[in-house]
């Protein structure tokens, strides 16, 4: 079946053939004319019902209005022409968008529309590599929300797990994430001769799980790094094929190692209980269960939306403001690059996840009310430093379910216009006059950036440094 906007095309088409106008196409089918012209503008989808109708009453096979082509060349220039101008690339811009009205000349209509190509192709040609990893990450994201966050198989294999070793609430213990290693016939080795490309090491042949003797920057705890390794067993992972199944299994064995952290059941409990007292706050999901604040957050993720019926995004953002990691389910309009991408892209100055770097009090969290072109939303932040690089922890949720969290009370309250750049990135006309041609700055660059991930069986990890790594510690003592 057409999308809507090629169905709305169609249905013009085969009206305007039939010389109706939309008055009169409202009296054949009993719809008013300001409803097909929603329907004729891919405002609006019809029932099937209406659309046997319309089909009867323009003399045309009901089939021959859903056909998924443009009824005419001219009709698919016009459809291009307005998906590109409700893209990223050309919203950034900020210019008004061009509607093609029916005195537009043919010729007129493919310059603008060969101009959008061109711009898409230059976007497109920009981009920063690995494109591959940018393009999985993003399909990740994309199933992510088509789901809320929530995989239930694993849920149920988290909660099989815990269970086994008489956990029922509260932090896991070191202790505990030992039993579940053993019941699949692994020890858990510190060492700290970690391979430097590597969180942690799973070796078969002796059954050792190897991980540091201490928490590694950037939040990932040692229990965490332990269930992560066991879930590659438990999920009957084999080596990953591409880079899309190697994100794919990193997915579902953090997920995992989570859902063991926070079970579902208590979790659950704990935060409606928060919910019915108007105090929800991820400062105290994250300390009654013992985790980080970037894990409490995006555990939150997986049950807010299923469990709690709260739509919500998070964002774990660098010093720098550029996204290191997104999710959303509540239309929050995150930056994206002509293929939909996030990864690397810069948030709005305004938000929440870059307004809480300028605190000179970093304790608990950060609350504003941020206004953008999708609506109001209430967000709440923590900050952070990880390898001597600030980063921050973002949880937020549209406006009307602010009323369920702590911090609501907060008057900071900000603006904001991306993706237009006239928001924060444009300067002003005057700045730009005052300064152009005067000044030269030297970029900081981050190298990794120009880098292609290391090509070992694993992305990311030397295979060379994994190997020597595993002799030389396959003689030691279990």
């Amino acid at each position: 079946m057409a999308d809507a906007v090629t169905l709305g095309r169609r249905i013009r088409h085969f009206r305007t053939q039939a010389g109706y106008t939309l008055d009169q196409l409202g009296e054949r089918t009993g719809v008013a004319a300001s409803q097909w012209s929603l329907i004729e503008n891919g405002k609006r989808e019809p029932r099937l019902s209406l659309l046997t109708d319309a089909a009867k009453a323009l003399g045309v096979p009901v089939q021959e209005l859903l056909e998924d082509a443009p009824p005419t060349e001219r009709a698919a220039l016009e459809i291009e022409l307005e998906r590109a101008q409700s893209g990223h690339a050309f919203r950034e811009l900020g210019l008004p968008a061009l509607r093609a009205s029916r005195t537009m000349p043919d010729d007129v209509l493919k310059t603008l529309v060969g101009m959008h190509r061109e711009l898409e192709r230059r976007a497109r040609a920009a981009l920063a590599t690995p494109e591959e990893a940018r393009r999985a990450n993003t399909r990740q994201r994309q199933y992510l929300r088509s789901v809320d966050s929530y995989l239930p198989q694993i849920e149920a294999l988290a909660d099989l797990e815990t269970a086994a070793v008489g956990h029922t609430g509260g932090a896991l213990t070191h202790r505990t994430v030992a039993e579940i290693a053993s019941r699949h016939g692994f020890t858990i080795v510190h060492t700290a001769d970690m391979p430097h490309s590597a969180r942690c090491v799973v070796d078969h042949e002796s059954g050792r799980i190897y991980i540091p003797p201490a928490s590694i920057p950037g939040g990932h705890g040692l229990r965490s790094l332990a269930l992560q390794a066991v879930a590659h067993s438990v999920l009957d992972h084999e080596e990953p094929s591409d880079y899309e199944e190697f994100l794919t299994q990193r997915l579902e064995v953090s997920y995992f190692a989570a859902a063991c952290l926070m079970p579902h059941e208590p979790s659950v409990e704990f935060l409606q209980a928060a919910k019915n007292e108007r105090n929800i706050a991820i400062e105290d999901f994250r300390d009654a269960f013992g985790v980080t604040h970037e894990a409490a957050a995006l555990r939150f993720t997986n049950l807010a939306t299923v469990d709690l019926g709260i739509p919500l995004h998070f964002l774990r953002v660098s010093g720098d403001g550029a996204v290191v990691r997104a999710y959303e389910n509540d239309r929050l309009p995150l930056p994206l690059d002509v293929t939909g991408s996030c990864d690397g892209e810069i948030v709005c100055r305004e938000w929440s996840a870059r307004r809480a770097f300028a605190r000179s009090t970093r304790t608990t969290e950060y609350y504003q009310y941020t206004d953008t072109v999708n609506g109001t939303f209430f967000e709440s932040t923590q900050t952070g430093i990880a390898d001597a690089q600030e980063f921050s922890i973002t949880l937020g949720v549209p406006y009307r379910e602010s009323r369920w969290f702590r911090g609501r009370e907060s008057t900071e309250r900000f603006q904001s216009k991306c993706p237009d750049a006239s928001c924060c990135r444009r300067p002003t006309n005057d700045l730009a006059t005052r300064w152009r041609g005067k000044a030269w700055a030297s970029a900081r660059v981050h190298q990794h950036t120009f880098s292609p991930l290391p090509h070992g069986t694993y992305p990311g990890i030397d295979d060379r440094e994994l190997y020597e790594f595993l002799e030389a510690h396959a003689g030691d003592e279990s």
